[in-house]
């Protein structure tokens, strides 16, 4: 099936006389029967078991799953409460004392604080600019056992090559998890291209109203199983019913939106570029981007995600968020709204990036003192734009 079927069908139960035709709600209850058929613990858990404990899986999350893993050409996907604990259950899954860690020096800012925490466990990392791969082979140790990688990605839009990266990992025996948030399954599909794992923060354009936090990861259904033996299980963080069913109603209109998104971010960056003031428009749906030539090899969407930055940024961004009708300025992104949020250089390379000398430098080439970071909605880009001039304007 086509994304835009895959989405509404995907993970539907079969249809029985008298029953709903969509996959209804289904009330959060703590346990299930019969637990003689599993046992007491996790590591009785088969691959096709029943439904037992709700921290271990529900129904609602399993519909959502399923959904998940067919728009992201998976065999399973597992979700998580939010992508922070998608990402740190794969992490520490994955990992032990004495592995090594390669992750994206610039990718969301939880994640690159979540790596900093590492070595305290003895697991040594690597914070490594993924769009160069000459540095990222360079970083490969013996013990390395998991790369992370995030495109595009956040605040920069800085894309990373997966298929090259998916080649240099599994040379050196380790695996590649992606995030995928800001691309989302209707532009890359990060496991076509060689990836181990595919993360997505739900919370963002999978959802899609802002009004529920999950995660996923995807990949293959031995190794999503496991995942859920041990990280799911033992680290607790389930996604509850209510949330798995309002991210898998939004996944319906995930195709539809993405392109709403996408034409809009593109009218909008378009006309950023001739916007008194704006020195660096970056989305990568623009020739102007540096990597626009890998975007149009691994993106069939360019998302509604784009930076810019502007004289004066800190300035600017009071004046926006006072004089702003229609965009809000807002942290978060992938919602059916237009959001905007301004990110400081220093203040980022400061605390969650922490980068010094050459990756400082490299990240500033993008960045200059700061970008502000715009999610285009799927309100009127006429309207968007207007809104935008009216609040730029002195």
């Amino acid at each position: 099936m086509k994304p835009a079927t895959t989405a509404v069908h995907a993970g539907l139960s079969e249809p029985r006389p008298g029953e709903p035709v969509l996959n209804p709600l289904v009330p959060a209850t703590s346990y299930y029967a019969d637990p003689d058929v599993i046992g007491f613990s996790a590591s009785d858990l088969g691959d096709d078991a029943p439904h037992f404990y709700a921290r271990w899986s529900h129904p609602s999350a399993a519909a959502l799953e399923q959904r998940l893993a067919r728009l992201d050409g998976g065999e399973a996907a597992l979700t998580f409460a939010s992508g922070m604990a998608a990402v740190s259950g794969l992490v520490l899954h994955k990992l032990q004392a004495g592995d090594h860690f390669i992750v994206s020096n610039v990718c969301y800012a939880g994640v690159a604080e979540f790596a900093r925490t590492l070595p305290k466990y003895g697991i040594a990392v690597t914070a490594v600019d993924a769009s160069d791969l000459v540095s990222v082979a360079n970083a490969f140790r013996p013990e390395t056992k998991l790369v992370h990688i995030e495109t595009p990605a956040n605040p920069i839009l800085r894309l990373a090559d997966i298929a090259a990266i998916a080649q240099l990992a599994h040379a050196a025996g380790a695996e590649l998890s992606v995030d995928s948030t800001m691309a989302t399954p209707i532009a890359t599909k990060p496991l076509e291209l060689g990836a181990d794992f595919v993360v997505h923060s739900l919370t963002k354009y999978a959802c899609g109203h802002g009004d529920a936090l999950g995660g996923a990861v995807i990949g293959r259904r031995g190794a999503i199983e496991a995942l859920r033996r041990d990280a799911l299980i033992h680290l607790g963080a389930v996604l509850n019913p209510f949330a798995a069913w309002l991210i898998s109603r939004g996944l319906e209109t995930l195709p539809q939106r993405m392109a709403a998104h996408a034409d809009n971010a593109r009218a909008i960056s378009t006309w950023l570029e001739t916007a008194p003031g704006v020195t660096r428009v970056i989305y990568p749906g623009l020739p102007s981007h540096p990597q626009h030539e890998l975007a149009q090899r691994q993106m069939k969407n360019f998302s509604g995600m784009l930076s810019f930055v502007i004289n004066d940024g800190e300035a600017v961004a009071r004046r926006l968020a006072r004089k702003l009708k229609l965009v809000a300025y807002a942290v978060s992104l992938g919602k059916t709204r237009s959001l905007i949020f301004h990110i400081p250089t220093d203040d980022l390379l400061r605390t969650s990036f922490a980068l010094e000398g050459r990756d400082a430098e490299a990240y500033r080439a993008w960045a200059g003192d700061g970008v502000f970071r715009l999610s285009a909605g799927i309100e009127d880009a006429g309207d968007i734009i207007a809104d935008l001039e009216q609040a730029l304007a002195p």
